[in-house]
């Protein structure tokens, strides 16, 4: 799905969220990249970009997530491809992610809105403070005591409506009581 705003070559590496897919089988034309300070190398397309590099995540300004194969581990030099239109703006109002919840390892992450999401969507800065909430939350069993319901189920419904309304955490986890 659009994302509003246009990136390409010039303009990729500011501020922006993206998930790029791991590439096994993707040779970089001598001389024809961009090589950055930090090493990484860039081959720009019509229709995205390539990136060899050895660190992933934080870039910069910037918040790019590889997709890989296997799990990754920063050092290792990985080529990952994004569309342009795979990149969304983080500084930006914008209603563009919607929050993952993964109820069997207690971790949460931030995702692009796609053309079926039908979850609550929230601005980058909006999901990035819920998803610190959430994670701490399932990390931790010490506040449920005070609750007359099983941890799991319980922390399942509070994050659910958590990711679902404008409600606070505290708002919740009191009507809960």
């Amino acid at each position: 799905m659009s994302n509003l705003k246009t990136y390409n070559s010039t303009n990729f590496f500011k501020h922006t969220f993206c998930e790029f897919k791991e590439v096994d089988d993707f040779n970089f034309p001598d001389n024809k990249f961009f090589k950055s300070k930090s090493e990484s190398k860039y081959y720009y397309t019509e229709e995205g970009v390539f990136r060899k590099s050895n660190h992933w995540g934080k870039v910069a300004n910037c918040r790019w997530k590889l997709i890989s194969k296997q799990s990754y581990k920063n050092q290792l030099e990985v080529i990952g491809y994004a569309n342009w239109v795979d990149f969304y703006p983080i500084l930006s109002n914008q209603k563009l992610f919607t929050i993952s919840v993964d109820y069997t390892n207690n971790s949460a992450e931030i995702k692009p809105k796609n053309s079926s999401t039908i979850e609550a969507l929230f601005s980058y800065c909006k999901a990035q403070k819920k998803v610190k909430q959430i994670n701490h939350l399932l990390k931790n069993d010490n506040w449920t005591a005070y609750y007359n319901e099983k941890s799991s189920i319980l922390k399942r419904k509070i994050v659910d409506e958590f990711i679902t309304t404008n409600k606070s955490l505290v708002q919740i986890k009191s009507s809960f009581k």
